[in-house]
């Protein structure tokens, strides 16, 4: 049975109700009291023309088990809300589940958690009904829309405080500009040109502008990249004792250039490039706002396909390229119609207000962004976004990949996206500098330390979050091993207090998308969010969309209000012994060994899922390189809030060693899967514009499930910045915090910790024959419980 979560309905008064029913034709002053529901009906059978068509839909559905709708008003029925409400089940698609629930409409939308109220004040009950979900995921007025109901006359539309589908997508401006930046990442004397391409609707308006700065928009070197990914079969190696001190953390790159801008030759009013479509590059996001009267820019910066300068992973000149685009969309910068003539363009289509959008690495570039507090831009949606690039490719001293990706790093990123590559007259130009250019950030990466340093201190937007002065929502997984949660969790820790309304919505899944979500209504809440963040009108969206919505991992298609993360938590305190997790400290010594027989060693390599699957599962084969822990079977659930702290005594056989830790939910039940199934289900985007697939988070019967993971060098046991000594056989005590999460431990289960060294999936695999000893009397684990 199909659930649904809305947070962005508006509560509104009865005059504002009848004047937004009123323009959009669902009230008329010349109606009667008689037959209005009938009249409503009607005017909703949008792709129904004439009454003997709009009889046949009144014939073939239900107002009770046994009398069909157009029965019903012939013999002028009694409404009550059962009556009602079955018939609006059949208007938002719920026919299967209706005929389930034996043609009782008020009790499937209360399954469903529907809203559902009084039908004496028929107006305010349709009114309702058309701010309510339909099963194919959008608000019904916005299926309505879809269909044709509103005539595409790009004119703005506010329903409910939200921006209707009335902007023709069918003839859409789009055209294509040249941002100049002040930076010079090439070093050719010259300020950086960067393309931006902007898809419009063709109204009279000042439009509000979605920016989404993606690196891979002008494509992908995708064997270029793969030639390049580095060897993680490599042992660890003993670094030199280093001590550094915290002034160093403030070496940030310079970006200050005394190179003048171009000199303006001349102005013009319209662009002289222009483009067909962006088929396989919108952001769908984008694409829902597009109807709704938002234009879109879209920049790939510098490095990339008709763009001046080098590609340099998450640098201060990248972000400060993307600031520039902000900075023009706003007002406040010069542009040009191509990259030679010097003949300025302005955004003069532009409201001058900006939201950045996107995932992953587009929404890095946002939330780097945001920290320049660059005027203009009022607010950014943020998903799945890194906030400290160490934090991808390193940890607590060690090189560590991204989930899926081993042998990654910023260089072999930025291969990929050099897309001037594409050209081959730019790049027989720019070869041999990039080729330099990259033997520089191969140097400055350090994977021979995996330490922090000044590199990777100026690519820490973390830095920089006092600068933040707007509003943010921040997206994110609580699965996702390829940007792990740290990254939003240490941005919404550093956030707290600013003094900012900012939003959080963490959900199930791994690296993925959840604006075409079944059960969560994400785009009409940002729709509401944009309304007051970039039109200004005053609608609460600050006050009314949840500061905090999680979505439970124990039952499907249900998401929950909360107002923190990480906060107000008690410690539950773990011991170890053998094979088990106690509350009392005990005494003894428990060993492992990280090496196996080269054929298995090779064969896990080749499929690191294999060895996670065989390690959660205890596999006999892996049990000397790993020491498993239960605790007792729950009596009570347990919810886990933030991060869990594993401290350790250990001593390593050799002078090098690192430790990786997982956090295990152990019990037969139903889990979430963390990739999302589509509903075979078409979203509509507009008006028959940009349809994507409806998918939701489905379960599967599975005996466990990995909650977190964390991982250390033993040298960097201290800080990530300096090493520490370690001489074999002699113990060190370790304090290892965990990937934060939010999870619910069901009573019946067993938590567990599985510690080991080697991480096939993420860090580097010497296969080397280290024997590791916790002393038990001085290693705990710390539960954040709430």
């Amino acid at each position: 049975m199909t659930k649904i979560q809305q947070y962005a309905q508006l509560n509104v008064d009865k005059a504002t109700e009848i004047s937004e029913l009123k323009t959009i034709g669902f009230y008329h002053d010349n109606w009667s009291d008689q037959n209005i529901f009938e009249k409503l009906i009607r005017r909703a059978l949008v792709t129904y023309h004439g009454v003997a068509a709009e009889n046949e839909w009144l014939r073939e559905h239900l107002a009770t088990s046994e009398t069909d709708v157009l029965t019903f008003f012939e013999q002028e029925g009694i409404l009550d809300r059962h009556i009602f409400y079955t018939i609006a089940a059949q208007l938002l698609g719920f026919e299967a589940e209706l005929a389930v629930n034996n043609y009782d409409g008020k009790k499937l939308f209360e399954k469903i958690g529907l809203e559902t109220v009084a039908v004496s004040d028929i107006y305010h009950a349709w009114y309702v009904l058309l701010n309510t979900h339909t099963k194919n995921g959008l608000l019904w007025i916005d299926d309505l829309s879809s269909h044709g109901y509103f005539e595409a006359n790009n004119q703005r539309l506010l329903f409910n405080g939200k921006s209707m589908v009335t902007y023709d997508t069918k003839y859409l401006i789009q055209e294509t500009v040249w941002v100049e930046t002040t930076v010079d990442s090439d070093g050719d004397g010259r300020l950086d040109l960067i393309q931006v391409d902007i898809q419009r609707p063709n109204a009279t308006e000042k439009l509000p502008v979605l920016f989404t700065a993606s690196p891979y928009y002008q494509g992908m070197m995708v064997q270029e990249n793969d030639a390049k990914i580095h060897s993680v079969n490599q042992p660890l190696t003993h670094k030199a004792v280093s001590h550094v001190t915290g002034d160093v953390a403030n070496n940030n790159e310079e970006l200050t250039s005394d190179i003048k801008p171009r000199v303006v030759s001349g102005q013009s009013t319209k662009a002289t490039k222009t483009f067909v479509d962006l088929a396989g590059k919108a952001w769908d996001l984008n694409n829902y706002f597009l109807s709704r009267g938002y234009a879109v820019a879209y920049a790939s910066g510098v490095g990339t396909r008709h763009s001046d300068g080098m590609q340099d992973t998450g640098s201060p000149m990248q972000v400060e390229s993307m600031k520039n685009v902000v900075e023009w969309l706003a007002g406040d910068r010069v542009a040009f119609t191509d990259r030679t003539s010097q003949i300025a363009i302005k955004a003069n289509w532009s409201n001058h207000k900006i939201a950045m959008t996107g995932r992953s690495y587009l929404g890095t570039l946002a939330t780097a962004v945001a920290t320049t507090g660059v005027k203009g831009l009022q607010t950014i949606i943020s998903e799945a976004a890194i906030s400290d690039w160490y934090q991808y490719y390193r940890d607590n001293g060690l090189v560590i990949a991204p989930g899926g990706f081993p042998g990654e790093d910023m260089d072999v990123l930025a291969e990929l996206v050099f897309s001037r590559m594409k050209d081959p007259a730019d790049w027989l130009r720019n070869k041999k500098q990039w080729q330099l250019f990259q033997e520089n950030t191969t140097q400055l990466q350090d994977r021979q330390t995996g330490n922090y340093n000044a590199y990777w201190d100026s690519r820490n937007y973390l830095n920089h979050t006092n600068q933040i002065n707007i509003d943010i929502v921040s997206v994110h997984g609580l699965n996702d091993w390829n940007v792990k949660p740290r990254q939003v969790y240490r941005l919404w820790q550093a956030l707290r207090d600013n003094g900012h309304h900012n939003k959080l919505i963490l959900h199930q899944g791994q690296h993925i998308n959840i604006n075409d979500n079944a059960s969560l209504d994400f785009a009409d809440q940002m729709n509401l969010w944009f309304t007051e963040k970039l039109l200004g009108v005053d609608v609460g969206a600050t006050n009314i969309l949840p500061t905090v919505t999680w979505q439970d991992n124990t039952q499907v298609q249900t998401w929950h209000k909360l107002t923190d993360w990480g906060d107000n938590s008690h410690e539950k305190t773990y011991h170890f012994t053998a094979n088990q997790l106690v509350s009392e400290p005990t005494k003894g010594i428990l060993s492992f060994t990280d090496g196996l027989p080269e054929g298995l060693f090779k064969q896990y390599t080749k499929n690191f899922n294999q060895w996670r699957e065989q390690t959660l599962k205890q596999a006999p084969a892996l049990a000397n390189t790993q020491l498993h822990f239960k605790c007792e079977t729950l009596s009570q659930s347990q919810f886990i809030d933030g991060e869990t702290i594993l401290n350790l005594r250990v001593k390593s056989s050799q002078n090098v060693g690192l430790i990786s830790v997982m956090l295990v939910d152990y019990g037969l039940d139903n889990y979430l899967k963390p990739n999302l199934t589509r509903q075979n289900v078409a979203i509509d985007r507009g008006m028959n514009f940009a349809k994507t697939p409806l998918q939701e988070f489905e379960s599967q019967k599975g005996q466990y499930k990995m909650i977190s993971i964390g991982h250390i060098n033993l040298q960097n046991r201290h800080s990530a910045w300096q090493n520490d000594d370690l001489l074999a056989d002699e113990y060190v005590s370790v304090k290892l915090t965990l990937q934060p999460t939010m999870y619910r431990l069901r009573a019946s289960h067993q938590l567990g910790v599985i510690i080991y060294a080697t991480d096939f999936e993420m860090t580097i695999r010497g296969n080397q024959a280290i024997t590791y000893t916790i002393d038990l009397a001085h290693s705990s684990l710390m539960l954040p419980i709430k």
